[in-house]
């Protein structure tokens, strides 16, 4: 075995990583005749290729480097408490760190939230709030009640029970069968609603009408982001959320909010919950609770969850190693930190207006449909006809997305998500440092592609000019 330094001299990065990394959901054969994007340094909203190429990171890494890139200061916060302790478990054990960020966490969440179980990510976030929600039932006298209710095209994560709460069917074939439990209903999509949904007041009542459906005595948990990221940020109806927490009171069904990318200033709030208002039992997160410094996750519970936890001989069967490491709790801490002092979360609310209104300047490109989202955290979809909404064929898409738009959005300087888990769109999900001058950077790469983009599919313009845009979130 050759050490690190005799591997590295017997091939370049490009040579080792097409040999060695496998890389998560990427076609490895994509990369036979071509380089792989490999990323060497970043600095606030930009990074920088192993060939010095310069980028803007419109989707903040993957929706989590929320502070921006090049924090030293964030980094030595880890580097500091390694001094100290490098690592100690959670099994029975408490570390300071642990012990002040779930403290700082609970004081920032809503509601009686006020429990803290860590996790080392967001699948493993979702996993765990499933296990919690059935054993939650199991013990106050529900054996029955294991069905998590989720929605269609939803991500939730990519281990067996989170995957089962997945809605998006290509995600979920190559693994069946999965965990038992998981059924689906209609998205908050109101571009496009779903078949057999009259009005964006059906979307909230199809809840209902599943858990009735299944049997409330079977149903555990309600699962949903606040904002949903696959499909391409689809934002709540007014009042769906307020409706959904009466049902699951209701029918006594645990309410997840999925806050995986929706927390930590994505949408303006420290949770997403606080922009739409509505206080669940269990939140999920991760990414940009250490803006991604460190891996870390995290379920919030609220007292009444974990009310029956805490009588008797009674635990929480369930636990990964590194939940709550020393160094991630103090990276957290140090992230929370810059929040707070440098008024991050402050500028998502005063800049989202411009932010949103760049991307709605782009509706006079005829291949643009719809313009949607919240705070910072956007998607465009894209159509072949404005007036209509004829969305792509599956063949088209393949040819647009990625045979053109990814790669063409790359080699002129802007990274974001060109994606058709369901529709395609372009999810755009810059740093939360992010303003006017960086909107404008964005645009000047995102217009001229677009433009092209609709010269390549033959896409006109209507003869009316472009459709009303919809009210925003």
């Amino acid at each position: 075995m050759a050490t690190t330094e005799q591997a590295v001299s017997q091939g370049s990065l490009q040579e080792l990583a097409k040999r060695h990394l496998w890389m998560h959901f990427t076609r490895l054969g994509a990369y036979a005749d071509h380089d792989v994007p490999i990323i060497v340094r970043g600095e606030g909203c930009h990074v920088w290729d192993e060939k010095g190429n310069r980028y803007f990171d419109g989707l903040s890494a993957l929706f989590c480097v929320n502070i921006g890139h090049g924090r030293a200061d964030v980094a030595q916060a880890g580097a500091d408490q390694a001094k100290d302790l490098e690592f100690f478990t959670n099994w029975s054990y408490a570390h300071p760190p642990a012990i002040e960020l779930a403290a700082r966490i609970a004081n920032l969440a809503p509601g009686d939230l006020n429990r803290v179980f860590f996790t080392s990510g967001g699948s493993e976030a979702v996993e765990s709030a499933i296990k919690l929600s059935r054993q939650y039932h199991k013990l106050t006298g529900n054996p029955n009640k294991t069905k998590i209710v989720a929605r269609e095209i939803a991500y939730h994560g990519t281990s067996l029970g989170a995957l089962s709460a997945t809605g998006i069917t290509p995600l979920r074939e190559p693994f069946e069968p999965l965990t038992p439990g998981g059924v689906h209903v209609p998205n908050t999509n109101t571009f496009r609603l779903a078949r057999g949904m009259v009005s964006e007041a059906d979307l909230a009542e199809a809840v209902a009408h599943k858990i009735e459906f299944e049997g409330p005595d079977t149903v555990a948990a309600v699962i949903m982001e606040p904002v949903q990221n696959a499909g391409g940020c689809f934002t709540p109806p007014e009042g769906y959320w307020q409706r959904v927490r009466e049902i699951c009171d209701e029918y006594d069904v645990l309410l997840v909010s999925d806050e995986v990318i929706c927390a930590w200033g994505r949408l303006g709030h420290w949770f997403g919950a606080e922009r739409y208002d509505y206080v669940p039992d269990l939140i999920t997160t991760a990414k940009g609770i250490t803006s991604a410094y460190a891996p870390m996750g995290a379920v919030i519970a609220s007292d009444r969850v974990a009310e029956p936890f805490l009588q008797g001989t009674n635990s929480f069967v369930h636990g990964f190693t590194f939940a709550g490491h020393p160094i991630s709790c103090a990276v957290a801490m140090a992230n929370i930190d810059v929040m707070e002092n440098e008024g991050v979360l402050d500028n998502v609310r005063a800049h989202e207006g411009e932010f949103r209104a760049m991307l709605e300047s782009l509706r006079d490109i005829p291949i643009v449909g719809d313009v949607r989202g919240a705070g910072y955290f956007h998607a465009i979809e894209l159509v072949k006809d404005q007036e209509t909404q004829a969305s792509f064929s599956d063949e088209e898409s393949e040819t647009l997305l990625r045979g053109f738009l990814s790669g063409e959005l790359f080699k002129r300087g802007l990274i974001c998500r060109a994606d058709d888990r369901g529709d395609p769109v372009i999810q755009l999900s810059p740093p939360l440092i992010a303003g006017p001058e960086e909107f404008a950077e964005m645009e000047s790469i995102l217009r001229p592609v677009l433009e092209e983009a609709a010269k390549r599919m033959s896409v006109e313009a209507m003869a009316a000019g472009p459709r009303v845009p919809r009210r925003t979130a």
